[in-house]
């Protein structure tokens, strides 16, 4: 589990809650009137023209309870907030979406990933997150920089919380983008070993995680384009066209390395494939070269009595000599066909 972070802002009062609720502000036409407690949420959703924007991490059963209370959630939204570890998902519950988004960041050298589920009316988004998740402060300046566009309500917000965790995920691919192409150089650089094929097989697997992470989304953008004008006007859902966007082509990124590592781990195997038939024929080649000296002098193991060179004094180093010139020829015919 990641550790808060000590920048982060709080809800500035003291009560049970107080590590779980990042920030709670009030919003009317766009502007920010101030940070809210939670007993007075009920109240301030009755207001004209205002919306609650609530930011919560690691909550515990019974805020979740007192969450559900004050906004109407419904229980089995609350119920898959309890649990987490939920798939990428939108749901529709009466007047509120429920959504499923699961973030990732690099975390020493590997993917790690978290989830933030939203709930979200026409007065009010709530975020909740879980495990490693970055602070989504900077969304909330980004989002109050732009009043005229926060004024159209929570659906703004949640584009930008949207845009937030899908360009977070391009460092992310790209760093596994750069981890493919070393590894391919060293497949190149026949540095073959068993670490590099275990290497190989973890980058597909973080791969597919990203990419099981990422899809959901396109289907998520459809259905907020189309559907929920409610939640999302008309006149934001270029935005979420943009995401749109940009998803598709994270994933089309994420295909193409695929297809690539596929292709190298099929050229890591064929290489080794390859150094294995060489190693073959080396020894085949020098097996053809020592059977002539085995099968010469094993006939001196032979119990006859008449053998001709026995009685000849020039037959030992001439039967040298005829071993020399026999492996000599078959070594030089071995090495012309590229066999040693």
């Amino acid at each position: 589990m990641a550790s808060p972070n000590p920048h982060e802002p709080r809800i500035p009062h003291h009560d049970p809650y107080q590590a779980m609720v990042m920030q709670c502000v009030a919003y009317r036409d766009g502007h920010r009137t101030g940070e809210v407690q939670l007993e007075q949420i009920n109240e301030i959703l009755k207001q004209p023209n205002t919306f609650v924007w609530l930011g919560l991490r690691e909550p515990n059963h019974t805020l979740l309870d007192k969450i559900q209370t004050e906004f109407g959630l419904h229980e089995l939204a609350i119920e898959d907030t309890r649990s987490a570890h939920q798939r990428p998902k939108l749901e529709e519950y009466g007047d509120s979406l429920f959504l499923v988004l699961q973030t990732a960041q690099i975390y020493q050298g590997g993917v790690r990933l978290g989830e933030t589920h939203l709930f979200i009316g026409a007065r009010f988004l709530v975020t909740v997150r879980h495990g490693s998740s970055v602070s989504y402060h900077r969304v909330r300046e980004r989002c109050e920089a732009m009043p005229h566009n926060l004024a159209k309500g929570p659906g703004f917000a949640l584009y930008a919380l949207l845009d937030f965790i899908v360009d977070n995920y391009v460092p992310v691919v790209d760093t596994l983008e750069d981890r493919l192409e070393r590894l391919e150089a060293d497949i190149f650089r026949h540095q073959l070993n068993r670490e590099t094929l275990e290497q190989l097989y973890e980058l597909k697997r973080e791969l597919l995680v990203i990419r099981n992470a990422t899809a959901p989304l396109l289907d998520i953008c459809t259905q907020l384009m189309r559907f929920h004008e409610d939640v999302v006007p008309r006149e934001i859902e270029f935005y979420f066209r943009d995401i749109y966007d940009h998803v598709r082509r994270l994933n089309q990124s994420i295909s193409g390395m695929l297809e690539m590592l596929t292709a190298a781990m099929q050229v890591h195997l064929a290489l080794v494939t390859v150094g294995q038939n060489e190693i073959v024929k080396r020894l085949a080649g020098w097996g053809a070269i020592l059977a002539i000296p085995t099968m010469l002098f094993s006939l001196y193991g032979m119990n006859f009595k008449h053998m001709p060179e026995l009685d000849a004094p020039w037959a030992y180093p001439a039967l040298l000599v005829g071993v020399v010139c026999f492996c000599s020829i078959i070594f030089w015919r071995l090495r012309k066909s590229g066999w040693l």
